[in-house]
């Protein structure tokens, strides 16, 4: 596990938030050019933040993507990822947003085997949370690190909360954010889903 690096406010008060331009300027989850990292079984990724080129290797792992997998990470079915989507998604405005890839680099081209997003809310102090992690890829520790990674990062932020919408059928990411301290409540007018949160 990656140790969290403490964001501290240029202030004499230590009980002050940090100013608004500080609390939302760009924070770095991972270092430019990104940083190699190592699964459980010993294979080598690279997690970096995702880049506008990105949106081919997206739309090729969407198609490795199970229907139920699909329906877990955008709570609701879709057959394809369009482009202007995909172009979306992998176009980043740092100051709101994170959105880091692991990367395999062992094939050509390079294919993406897990994503880990936050959208930063200003009024709010808080974050929305997503990770996707390819199924071949699973179980093997990835999702820990992309989420320890968005928890870090959104502690170098100087957020107050982060969050997210889980399926209560997906027991392992259910299981994985309890194990990073994240509470966990059912929605009353969306059965089934569950809302998860993490005091930062």
């Amino acid at each position: 596990m990656i140790p969290a690096i403490d964001f501290v406010a240029p202030t004499s008060h230590p009980s002050l938030p940090p100013r608004s331009a500080l609390r939302f300027a760009r924070h770095d989850a991972a270092p430019p050019g990104g940083e190699k990292v190592h699964t459980q079984d010993g294979r080598e990724l690279l997690l970096r933040a995702i880049e506008p080129g990105d949106v081919a290797a997206m739309q090729r792992c969407f198609t490795r993507l199970s229907p139920e997998e699909i329906r877990r990470r955008f709570l609701h079915a879709m057959s394809t990822l369009p482009t202007p989507m995909a172009q979306q998604l992998c176009q980043t405005d740092p100051a709101r947003e994170t959105a880091l890839v692991l990367m395999d680099e062992s094939v050509h081209p390079a294919e993406m085997r897990g994503v880990g997003r936050i959208h930063v809310d200003e009024a709010t102090d808080t974050a929305e949370f997503s990770v996707l992690v390819e199924h071949a890829w699973s179980r093997i520790g990835l999702g820990a690190l992309l989420m320890q990674r968005l928890v870090d990062d959104c502690r170098r932020r100087g957020l107050y909360e982060l969050w997210g919408y889980v399926l209560q059928e997906n027991r392992p990411m259910l299981q994985l954010c309890k194990e990073l301290g994240f509470t966990q409540r059912a929605i009353a007018d969306e059965p089934g889903t569950a809302l998860i949160t993490l005091k930062l």
